[in-house]
């Protein structure tokens, strides 16, 4: 007996990776290293990728790059591949012009972060992705991550906005589950684990898939959770999201953000990865050593 796929169709596939954005250690945008990075990614498992989100180090990337890789990862991967490009900044009008610089790129969605900092009001909030969906023809994923904007998009607000057409999708770090589930059964946006924990409890109540920053490195063994889940064979998934808790603790909350964490793994495993952009710095070596052992223990599992 199979377990039921979600209500809605995934608009950019199940199992999505937020890849890092490959730089050259000199710290320029290594485009040939995006283009193999991604191909490896969907070879192995991600049915689209999200690229220029935090874990690719939007903030330090100038719109130009942000253009640039987005052509680039499309050139490498096919049309065939949905990549949605991050766009959100704290300012409405220049997150309006990214969204429609995504859409001339070849995206074929954005994602949009709370406006951090500023932490308007739900209505501000509303209105601020109300004209960013107005702004392009390109379906909208909301990115809800308040400890890290300092806002939540609220379960109501979510609810407004789903009316909206191009509205579609919600990445989820929200940490709360019952206003997830609130928003899961009053409306169709499709809901993708932005935390890796959440994997298999998200889409045990209906979520589309995920969003990971852990799939950089592991995009096979993450995607088994959910092919374990849909064959009907829950405890196996079970296990398989168990058995990535090391990793997923070590690379997301060990104290380094997550593009520092996936980088040093790729690096080290001699993926494209890459330098990090000031103000992050480069992982130690102790954290490099610890990361590489759970890692390897993962994938022997």
């Amino acid at each position: 007996m199979t377990n039921p796929a979600p209500s809605a169709a995934p608009p950019f596939g199940r199992a999505l990776c937020a890849m890092v954005t490959p730089f050259t250690e000199a710290g320029a945008l290594d485009l040939p290293g995006a283009q193999l990075l991604a191909v490896r990614l969907v070879s192995e498992g991600c049915d689209g990728l999200v690229l220029s989100g935090t874990t690719g180090e939007s903030p330090t990337t100038s719109d130009a790059e942000k253009a640039a890789l987005v052509a680039a990862v499309r050139e490498a991967v096919g049309d065939g591949v949905p990549l949605v490009s991050g766009v959100g900044t704290s300012d409405t009008r220049h997150t309006v012009e990214l969204a429609r610089q995504a859409e001339q790129a070849g995206a074929d969605g954005v994602l949009v972060v709370s406006p951090y900092y500023s932490r308007p009001p739900q209505d501000a909030l509303e209105a601020h992705f109300r004209e960013v969906a107005d702004a392009s023809g390109l379906p909208l994923v909301l990115y809800d991550i308040p400890g890290r904007t300092g806002t939540r998009i609220e379960p109501e607000t979510l609810i407004r906005l789903a009316e909206h057409p191009r509205i579609v999708a919600v990445k989820d770090c929200s940490y709360d589950f019952l206003g997830t589930q609130k928003v899961l059964g009053r409306t169709d946006l499709a809901y993708y684990a932005g935390c890796d924990e959440h994997i298999l409890a998200l889409y045990a109540v209906g979520a589309a898939g995920y969003v990971s920053t852990v799939a950089n490195v592991v995009p096979d063994r993450l995607r088994a959770i959910l092919d374990a889940f849909e064959a009907g064979d829950t405890p196996v998934s079970a296990r398989l999201q168990q058995r990535a808790t090391p990793l997923i603790e070590l690379m997301m909350a060990a104290g380094l953000p997550g593009t520092v964490t996936a980088k040093a793994l790729l690096n080290s495993l001699g993926l494209p990865g890459g330098s990090v952009r000031a103000p992050l710095r480069a992982a130690g070596r102790d954290a490099v050593d610890g990361l590489v052992a759970a890692h390897e223990e993962f994938v022997a599992g």
